[in-house]
């Protein structure tokens, strides 16, 4: 029998979310990935080197509805949230959790240190995270219902997923896992489940034609993260599995692992964590991509400490849990003494989204600085695409980066005799017949991030055109 729905608590919950969300937007600043996609927003298209169309065009959806403002860029990043904690109090009820079970879920997963960050800032994971939990529900439901007509949901659902990101596969494999080794197998040969598959390949069909006609870019993305970063997600897989939403729920989540381990009916939905967990280690991809399926068995885990009587306890360590998270996930510590916490060293968005206006402004004093006949031959060379998008929102002209798919917009013209370069190696500088530091980037906060301390270098004279030299300039990470 299907369990009353806890909607009042549970739309309470969401609404607050997303209303938090919002309303502290504007205290620190753009994130790096938000500059970018609002560069990319100018650039519509069907993909990207590094990533599908999705959030770039949401992006450009929310500049349009609501401004050319960091707050309107996290509209749907808002709205995103609010749907997860819908969502994951729906898993906790089809698992057969009562009303309480079903609030408990809502409130743990809409205060995880991930949940926030995902809320108040425009990032990919934004969307993975309801993209993720809605397959899984309706997983559950295609397993746990007998009506197996759910799998078309779940593949409708995946399908979307793969304009987001290509991450959704993992999850697939873990499920299909899941089934072929714990059950029940006759689920791989419903024409249901296999009709869901077909509509999800369907919907993905575009991606897969976008990645075919330009190289397999997505290969090559992934082959550079796991290069540049794969041995540092390795050592923080573990720890980070415990403070994605904080250690509470993972305390929960394991709870809930065991719940699904001992119901046959639905014993793939626990493998498919282990399953995923371990494809991530060995690609060394990151320690979040597990997320979707960690708030998925945090549901499950409150089912099974609403039936305990454990309900005061958990609900104090909840607190304390959300507690700890809104201050690691949120913009609440001001931003003058955030170097002093631990903040940064955790919360990778929070330090990136410090030191944008003064970084331009370094920036722009060198450009503004040439005389008129030099300033008219030059551009902006930066090393990564937070940088390129913090010079663009301030206005800059003649920006180039070789980082991701702004290698794909220069190169600069090779009448520009004259560039100004940023976070670039001393390879890059080999390309001019002179080079000088005229800057140093300070956030003016001490918040130790990627553009703290960079020098401004002032490069004349290029030893050969822009057009030859260009394809050095390309890099992925």
């Amino acid at each position: 029998m299907e369990r009353p729905w806890a909607w009042r608590p549970v739309t309470v919950t969401a609404v607050l979310t997303a209303g938090v969300a919002l309303a502290l937007s504007p205290w620190y600043g753009y994130h790096r990935d938000e500059l970018y996609f609002r560069v990319l927003a100018g650039h519509p298209a069907w993909g990207y080197v590094d990533q599908p169309p999705l959030t770039p065009m949401l992006g450009k959806a929310a500049l349009g509805l609501f401004g050319d403002t960091v707050t309107a860029l996290r509209v749907f990043p808002a709205l995103a949230a609010a749907a997860v904690v819908v969502l994951v109090a729906l898993v906790a009820r089809e698992l057969g959790g009562d009303r309480l079970a079903q609030t408990m879920a809502a409130v743990g997963a809409a205060t995880g240190a991930y949940t926030l960050i995902a809320a108040h800032t425009l990032l990919t994971v934004s969307f993975d995270l309801p993209l993720w939990t809605a397959a899984i529900l309706f997983a559950l439901r295609a397993l746990l219902r007998e009506q197996p007509r759910w799998w078309l949901a779940a593949g409708a659902v995946i399908g979307l997923a793969t304009y987001n990101k290509h991450l959704i596969a993992l999850l697939v494999l873990g499920l299909a896992a899941g089934l072929l080794i714990a059950g029940p197998r006759r689920a791989l040969g419903s024409p249901w489940l296999w009709g869901g598959a077909l509509v999800a390949a369907a919907l993905a069909a575009p991606n897969l034609v976008y990645q075919a006609t330009h190289g397999w870019p997505q290969l090559s993305m992934a082959a550079a993260l796991s290069a540049d970063k794969g041995a540092e997600m390795r050592v923080m897989f573990v720890p980070m599995q415990l403070t994605l939403f904080g250690p509470v729920v993972s305390v929960v989540a394991a709870l809930g692992f065991v719940r699904l381990w001992r119901d046959r009916r639905v014993r793939a939905v626990a493998v498919a964590y282990p399953v995923t967990a371990v494809l991530t280690l060995v690609s060394g991809g990151r320690f979040d991509y597990t997320a979707g399926l960690i708030v998925a068995l945090f549901a499950a885990g409150c089912v099974s400490v609403s039936r305990a009587g454990r309900v005061r306890a958990a609900w104090a360590f909840l607190a304390v849990n959300a507690a700890a998270c809104a201050v690691l996930a949120l913009p609440l510590v001001p931003v003058g003494a955030l170097a002093a916490t631990p903040v940064p060293a955790i919360n990778e968005v929070a330090r990136e989204s410090v030191g944008w206006p003064r970084f331009a402004a370094a920036v722009g004093g060198v450009l503004r600085a040439l005389p008129p006949d030099e300033r008219a031959r030059a551009v902006v060379v930066t090393g990564n695409y937070g940088e390129y998008g913090a010079l663009d929102r301030a206005g800059l002209t003649r920006v180039y980066s070789g980082h991701n798919q702004l290698w794909a917009y220069g190169p600069p013209p090779d009448d520009a005799t004259v560039a100004i370069l940023v976070n670039a190696g001393g390879r890059a500088r080999a390309l001019f017949g002179s080079c000088e530091q005229k800057a140093l980037v300070d956030n003016g906060v001490d918040v130790d991030n990627e553009e703290q301390g960079l020098p401004v270098w002032l490069c004349r004279d290029p030893v050969r055109p822009w057009s030859a030299t260009w394809p050095m300039w390309r890099h992925f990470s």
